[in-house]
């Protein structure tokens, strides 16, 4: 899990990153503590390369202990209240339980509303965690008390939109932190088929190249596609210290139960999927159709 821990903090002293989470940091990708810092990414196809979407922090949130995003649906209204993703290990309740799934349960959270150069600018708070879980995914979507129009006129600050299409290998991305106030740009390498970290189980994970070399305080921070700057991916571990499926240091399983370690690279979770799971209003419908996401 990418939570703020002291290894996080070292290694960000390594990167020269500064050692506290509200030290701004630069939007390009540094240089990491990590062996996945020291590998090149590889060239990108031609067609990522073209028109890129400017990514910045606007929109982005800081959580006590993750970052995340103010998100809105392909067909969210700007009156409905508005949405903040994150990881489900990121709940301020602690981690669900293997194949445990919250819906609709209280909370009285605060984010910290970044704005594009990464100044806090506002505190928004939640009324509800609409959807959590560690199962399957590793998602957490929190109901805020302002609607989207209500964050936008003061601020300036428009919500992050949720693609409803499956990125594709190759996609140029950029995985932005509140937490930390910095920007990683890579591409999606691959999907895997599953992956495990301890007692949890991931479906159709997204696996980085290794210029996305994530540290604690990076969970929860929205995944974005560099061409239409839409949410495509929450971010969410990494594998630390090359040990097998354990708690920090995921591994990867393929179709035929073929177990891989990969020591330093780091994934995310798809959210193609989350849009389905929601009526008009931004109320969660798990009984809709194309619905996938686990339910109770």
């Amino acid at each position: 899990m990418r939570k703020p821990l002291v290894a996080a903090l070292l290694a960000l002293v390594t990167a020269g990153a500064g050692a506290a989470p509200a030290a701004a940091a630069p939007a390009a990708p540094a240089p990491g503590g990590t062996a996945s810092a020291q590998k090149e990414a590889g060239a990108l196809p031609a067609r990522q390369a073209a028109a890129p979407a400017a990514v910045d922090f606007a929109g982005t949130v800081a959580l006590s202990n993750c970052s995340g995003s103010v998100v809105r649906l392909p067909g969210s209204a700007d009156g409905d209240p508005a949405l903040v993703l994150t990881n489900g290990h990121c709940l301020e309740t602690g981690f669900p339980a293997p194949g445990q799934v919250l819906v609709d349960r209280s909370s009285s959270r605060t984010f910290g509303l970044l704005d594009s150069a990464g100044t806090r600018v506002a505190t928004l708070r939640a009324d509800r965690i609409v959807y959590a879980t560690m199962t399957g995914t590793d998602a957490a979507l929190y109901r805020l008390t302002s609607t989207y129009a209500q964050i936008r006129n003061p601020y300036g600050i428009d919500a992050l939109t949720l693609d409803d299409t499956r990125p594709a290998a190759g996609t140029a991305i950029k995985v932005v932190s509140g937490y930390w106030k910095r920007i990683y740009s890579c591409a999606i390498d691959g999907f895997v088929h599953r992956l495990k970290e301890g007692g949890w189980t991931w479906k159709d994970s997204v696996r980085y190249t290794p210029a996305c070399d994530t540290i604690g305080g990076t969970s929860g921070s929205p995944v974005v596609d560099a061409a239409t700057g839409r949410v495509v991916a929450v971010n969410n571990t990494g594998n630390e210290d090359g040990a097998r499926c354990t708690v920090n240091n995921p591994c990867e399983v393929d179709e035929d139960g073929t177990v891989t370690v990969r020591r330093g690279i780091n994934y995310a979770q798809q959210t193609h999927q989350i849009p389905a799971c929601f009526a008009s209003g931004n109320r969660l419908d798990l009984n809709r159709s194309g619905c996938t996401l686990p339910r109770p």
